[in-house]
């Protein structure tokens, strides 16, 4: 049995769209904030390969999505390279901040695969626990993204202490990079090889920065990081989500070679069919929000992201991930109006 989602992120759309949603295993579902309750950090969370793997299968369970993209964090990168990780209840994630040389000196790809050997662990065992016609999604999180939060030392709105490191010490700050493209290309391999069908690489925070940095920290790094991958799984699908980028989209697409871009909510869709969709698959992009709500203007956006999108290779998705306090209920009609609309 083919695999749509598979098969679109290929480029060969088929009378169906295909769909998947980020943040699909999360806490909006009651089963999973049960097997959550069971462990008592989230770090060891996404390296408890059997409750991994079953939060993985529960959306699939109830909703039947295309796609199921593994559960971890991307921030399993930084933790693997030896960076202190921990999350905090109500304020995130946090870590030890990289400042100096010496704290670059202090990470190492060295047992790197040993410490998130987890990972690929629950992508084997999902391997054999998903229908056949589901595609396994694996993902990482982007350089500049990464670079943002081991450097900060938490998440940011202005991500001041990565730009300032970027500005003033680039060469330090290029030594983050490229040590986290290293780190993200063997990681993302290592998920292939475990049974990944495709992969997305998040650059949660690509928002804003000016076009010669967004080419040096977003672009460069991705494209390093597409052409390690690509050279050893040359079949295997690579999705870039450069959120908010605007129309850095369009280098993006262009100068990194991913095989489809993920769209943000904020993008317009007549500009997404005519400057991307001609390139590369698209995907997203409804509202988490609006997913909150629910009802028939749910249903609506949906249909009309459906019709705009309609004449190339389209997978359904938002435009970021569901929020906590999103409906089950919501999740089912919107799954249901996507299975049911037809090109």
């Amino acid at each position: 049995m083919s695999k749509i989602l598979l098969e679109t992120l290929k480029g060969n759309p088929g009378e169906r769209v295909p769909f998947w949603f980020m943040r699909q295993a999360g806490r909006y579902l009651p089963e999973y904030r049960e097997v959550r309750a069971t462990t008592k950090s989230f770090m060891e969370f996404c390296y408890s390969p059997e409750k991994a793997a079953e939060v993985t299968m529960q959306p699939i369970r109830r909703y039947g999505m295309d796609g199921a993209i593994l559960f971890a964090d991307i921030l399993v990168v930084p933790d693997g390279l030896g960076q202190n990780v921990w999350f905090e209840a109500g304020s995130g994630p946090k870590l030890t901040p990289v400042k100096t040389a010496g704290d670059v000196d202090r990470l190492s790809l060295n047992d790197f695969h040993d410490k998130v050997g987890a990972v690929y662990e629950t992508v084997a065992k999902l391997k054999h626990m998903l229908p056949v016609e589901t595609t396994l999604l694996g993902f990482a999180g982007a350089p500049w993204t990464l670079a943002t939060y081991m450097i900060e030392g938490a998440g940011s709105k202005d991500h001041a202490a990565a730009r300032q490191m970027g500005y003033r010490n680039p060469d330090l700050f290029n030594r983050i990079l490229d040590m986290l493209v290293d780190a993200t290309a063997q990681y993302l391999c290592r998920q292939i090889d475990a049974g990944a069908d495709a992969v997305q690489i998040f650059d949660s925070w690509a928002a804003a920065l000016p076009e010669s940095v967004f080419d040096d920290w977003v672009i460069k790094p991705t494209k390093a990081i597409v052409d390690r991958v690509r050279a050893k799984h040359p079949d295997t699908p690579i999705i870039g989500f450069p959120r908010l980028a605007g129309l850095q989209h369009i280098r993006f697409v262009d100068e990194t070679g991913v095989d489809a871009v993920s769209l943000d909510t904020g993008i317009s869709l007549d500009w997404a069919a005519a400057e991307l969709q001609s390139k590369v698959c698209v995907q997203g992009n409804i509202d988490p929000h609006l997913v909150v709500s629910g009802g028939q203007k749910m249903v609506g956006e949906a249909n009309r992201i459906l019709d705009a999108l309609k004449h190339g290779p389209h997978v359904f998705n938002l435009g970021h991930g569901f929020v906590p306090e999103t409906p089950p209920e919501n999740v089912a009609l919107l799954s249901d109006t996507i299975r049911n609309y037809r090109r």
